[in-house]
């Protein structure tokens, strides 16, 4: 948690992944967005119907930022940013929370499992005023844990559904009529006043919680400013080199500046394998972190891989590796060690998620050499024309109450829901997020620190029932949150929602085998192994195997419902 670009001390959940089932409820980063959402029958639903059940949005007045939020085009905003935890936490909830009751919940866990009823645990509850046992389950055997749950109907009280892992729940969306809570009557519209640390989340959070026209998820992670990431330079090796980073503004000064850093003697190349990062650079429709769709001149539907700009990016890409300038190792396909290979100075330029950018990074960093500095580039386009961010949704996890909880046990959750989502810097936010004072941490240099103990028992747990709109912070290394702010401000003016922005859509399975063999050939043709030639060859084979019949699935969605933005 601390020292992370948000909230979270994991930043895989600052960026959301597509859900599986037809159509899925749609999030907009707009404060007052609008979106559609599943019907029984079809999957989706009015705009309309999505806006009246949305919870009233009410910003938080309890603490202010260091560097406040900055809004940008199409609903986009950077996160709020800290460089010091408050000396004197102020409260955020008023009155008491439970009303001693006992409740389970499941959540996600990567790592060890903490032992029960240990000092945070028992912290939090205390503070409750009610038990609330969570029984934390492998992250990464996550979906198959859920799709046995759904199958035997055996639901705990507080469920986390990563968005990820939906597509392996059979029949989702009459799952969560079937076993689900209908939040709608106690958080829709005003009706979400009466929670403020939940009515502080931002609206674009709630609209994928939404399903059958109903609100039934409660938002996690939620962000207006997930973006697919960012690229990266070496910012200790550009200045030993005196290049100046803002002269980087087009294809052809990267791949200059990248002559420049590549010294294969001293086994230092310029990239790393820059992958689906180079979408945003080519302009190329993107959608949840692969190609998505635009309409031409004429109005007709074409894909990512369709436009010019691919093979403008193709030809840079394997340009790049058939010039000696990608990292032999990369080129190998061995991304597993590409953090190394940035943090040693064998690589001078990635593409990564923007949650790579943290106290974590710098001192990984430092410890491999001791001058080390990230920073990213200003968003730029190929050209040198206008650069362009395809938006991600605001959440892309949820958490879910048992349909079977009387509406005075539903009350109490949400409480503590409330609770649990307290803004950052508050006092509930330090024991919900680290527990006990002088046992599971210390305040140390204005943040709270964990302890040995601590880092036993406080793990990404109770934070995945409910949570506070990300935020940035980065204890004890000031320069990255402002360096990062600063970026995330300049980025959300670039900003765009992309066609089926957040419309969860799950294509056509036969379709996946075409898809599937482009990619492969896209991948030869970025590591230089084949030509672009052979990629115009493969993209007719998809056309006529898969892709002309995702056009008109996708004209379908279109005319039915939309396209989300």
């Amino acid at each position: 948690m601390a020292g992370s670009n948000g909230v979270s001390r994991r930043q895989m959940f600052k960026t959301s992944a597509a859900f599986g089932g037809a159509i899925a409820a749609a999030p907009l980063l707009s404060a007052c967005g609008s979106g559609t959402a599943a019907t029984k029958t079809s999957g989706v639903a009015a705009k309309s119907a999505v806006q009246a059940v949305l919870p009233a949005y009410k910003a938080s007045s309890v603490v202010t930022a260091d560097i406040p939020s900055v809004a940008g085009t199409n609903g986009a905003a950077s996160d709020p940013a800290f460089l010091s935890y408050p000396a004197s936490p102020p409260k955020s909830v008023a009155g008491a929370v439970g009303d001693g009751g006992s409740y389970t919940a499941v959540s996600p866990i990567w790592g060890s499992v903490p032992a029960p009823g240990n000092s945070y645990y028992t912290a939090v509850n205390q503070a409750l005023g009610a038990t609330l046992t969570d029984s934390p389950s492998d992250g990464t055997t996550f979906a198959t844990m859920l799709a046995t749950r759904f199958a035997s109907g055996n639901i705990p009280d507080w469920l986390d559904v990563p968005g990820w892992n939906v597509s392996s729940i059979q029949n989702f969306a009459e799952g969560v009529d079937k076993f689900f809570k209908d939040l709608t009557p106690y958080l829709g519209g005003d009706k979400a006043l009466d929670y403020p640390n939940l009515a502080a989340i931002p609206t674009g959070g709630w609209q994928a919680g939404v399903w059958n026209g109903k609100l039934y998820g409660i938002p996690l992670w939620t962000s207006a400013a997930s973006i697919p990431g960012a690229m990266f330079y070496r910012a200790d090796i550009f200045k030993a080199a005196g290049i100046d980073p803002a002269t980087v503004t087009s294809a052809d000064t990267l791949k200059a500046v990248g002559k420049q850093v590549t010294v294969p003697g001293k086994g230092q190349y310029a990239f790393e394998d820059l992958s689906t990062f180079l979408y945003q650079l080519f302009n190329v429709p993107a959608n949840n972190g692969r190609t998505g769709w635009k309409r031409d001149s004429t109005g007709k539907l074409v894909n990512g891989y369709e436009v010019p700009e691919f093979l403008e990016l193709l030809n840079f890409a394997n340009g790049l590796a058939k010039g000696g300038l990608v990292h032999p190792d990369a080129l190998a396909g061995d991304a597993s060690k590409a953090k190394n290979r940035f943090w040693a100075g064998k690589t001078v330029i990635t593409a990564d998620g923007t949650g790579a950018w943290n106290k974590g990074d710098a001192q990984s960093g430092v410890a491999a050499n001791p001058a080390y500095e990230r920073q990213a580039f200003k968003v730029f386009a190929f050209d040198g024309g206008k650069p362009s961010m395809p938006l991600y949704p605001g959440a892309g996890m949820f958490s879910y109450l048992n349909k079977k909880l009387t509406d005075a046990q539903v009350k109490e959750l949400l409480r503590i829901a409330d609770y649990l989502a307290a803004p950052f810097g508050s006092a509930e936010y330090l024991i919900s997020r680290y527990g006990k004072e002088g046992v599971d941490y210390t305040m140390t240099d204005g943040a709270p620190i964990l302890t040995d103990q601590g880092n036993k028992d406080v793990t990404d747990t109770l934070d995945q029932l409910a949570n506070c709109q990300s935020v940035t912070f980065n204890a004890g290394y000031n320069q990255i949150t402002k360096d990062y702010a600063a970026w995330q401000a300049d980025m959300v003016q670039h900003a765009y929602k992309p066609l089926f922005y957040a419309m969860n859509i799950s294509e056509p399975a036969e379709t996946a085998k075409a898809s599937t063999a482009l990619e492969a050939v896209i991948t030869d043709v970025r590591m230089g192994r084949k030509s672009v030639a052979d990629y115009q060859s493969a993209l007719s084979t998809w056309q006529n195997s898969g892709g002309n019949q995702l056009r008109d699935f996708y004209e379908g969605i279109a005319k039915q419902y939309g396209t989300g933005n």
